[in-house]
């Protein structure tokens, strides 16, 4: 079984983008009752009933509060009931040691709400546009840049700084399958965001820089504004626009990469990168100041605007198995004949061995050592010339 998500932008008028406004905040009020139901009051709870406090015991007393609230009761009860179970899955993943303890959720944050599949119906108008019914909100339009395919299962609505979008979960999709068999290796970069061992490269999309450099003009905009002026809300307004799409554009180019490698390769291998790390500040404190703080502040600029660990997680779920490897020296290695020399990189793009003469373009030759780190995890690089000191210090 196959399942795929569609997004689409919607196009409210105001009475709807007013429902949508009332639906989230009534979904964010349960969330953040049961949360604190569950955190605060759990003891009493379990004393007073005996039941202990989960999904089940939390949708009865929702239905208990619906019959004595008319703004909750307005919300149609299958999206507070979906918040409720996220509640509830937020709370295994929890116990499981897979995610961090629930918190409360914030207005202009978590502005979102759930349908179940069978309540909503969805139709095309033209080439362009479609329309969705929505329980208690009506036919609300969309940009339907594509057809839905399989059965449908859930509709979620959320409120972006791009403006509302929906998000239809489908079954049964006909997708197309991935390989099972071959591997390649991965090199991840800045200049070339992925380099292949096959010699295929994936540049990032140039309306990225183009974005880069309005939202840039942007916030020195915002920075000559007054705090809590209208000029100061639209300045804000209009970085967070461009942060958004830019992002957005990341996403859809990372997914057609990460797609296209699992087409043609059943093994991805990459390097053990902690990107978490690579990209912490430089600045230090007051008593032990840091040095190339502006130098590195570009560097972890340009490794998040490629998304390393964004590639990373779409491969795991994409690709039939993922292989990561050890990343010390995969720049100075040989490829060739496995020796390792820091004199063998001259320059960002070019390779060329002290010790046998191979030349060849730098990530491509990494990502050919990344491979056969994956093919051979226990086979350890021949180490020459100035890299011996740093492995052997004296």
């Amino acid at each position: 079984m196959s399942f795929r998500g569609f997004t689409y932008r919607l196009k409210p008028n105001a009475l709807q983008e007013e429902a949508f406004l009332q639906s989230a905040g009534v979904c964010r009020l349960v969330w953040n009752l049961a949360l604190e139901q569950r955190r605060e009051h759990w003891r009493n709870y379990q004393a007073r009933t005996g039941d202990n406090l989960n999904y089940v015991t939390q949708a009865r007393e929702l239905t208990a509060l619906r019959r004595e609230v008319d703004f909750i009761r307005a919300v149609s009860q299958t999206c507070q009931q979906y918040a409720l179970k996220a509640l509830d899955n937020a709370y295994r993943r929890f116990f499981k040691g897979l995610g961090g303890y629930p918190q409360p959720k914030k207005k202009g944050v978590n502005d979102t709400f759930t349908f179940n599949g069978r309540e909503i119906t969805v139709e095309r108008l033209n080439s362009r546009w479609g329309r969705v019914r929505l329980p208690k909100i009506g036919w609300v339009k969309f940009r339907m840049t594509r057809n839905l395919t399989g059965k449908l299962t859930e509709a979620t609505v959320s409120l972006t700084a791009l403006g509302w979008q929906i998000g239809f979960g489908c079954k049964d999709c006909d997708i197309r399958d991935f390989a099972t068999e071959g591997a390649v290796g991965i090199d991840r970069g800045v200049s070339v965001p992925l380099m292949l061992s096959d010699g295929t490269a994936y540049v990032l999309p140039e309306r990225l820089d183009v974005i880069e450099r309005q939202a840039r003009r942007a916030q020195r905009v915002l920075a000559r504004r007054k705090r809590g002026s209208n000029r100061h809300t639209f300045a804000r307004k209009r970085v967070a626009a461009l942060k958004a799409k830019a992002a957005r554009i990341r996403k859809h180019w990372a997914h057609e990469t990460t797609t296209a490698i699992c087409r043609n390769h059943g093994t991805a291998i990459i390097e053990r990168l902690r990107t978490r790390d690579m990209t912490a500040s430089a600045a230090g404190t007051l008593e032990n100041p840091g040095s190339n703080v502006a130098q590195k502040r570009g560097l972890n600029r340009a490794i998040l605007n490629v998304g390393w660990h964004q590639i990373e997680t779409l491969l795991f779920y994409k690709a039939h198995r993922v292989v990561k490897v050890d990343p010390r020296f995969t720049s100075q290695t040989c490829s060739c004949c496995g020796a390792v020399d820091s004199r063998s990189r001259k320059n960002q793009a070019s390779f060329v061995c002290t010790t046998c003469g191979f030349h060849a373009n730098a990530d491509h030759n990494a990502a050919l050592n990344i491979l056969h780190r994956g093919n051979t995890p226990v086979v350890e690089p021949q180490v020459t010339g100035a890299s011996k000191r740093k492995l052997h210090p004296v």
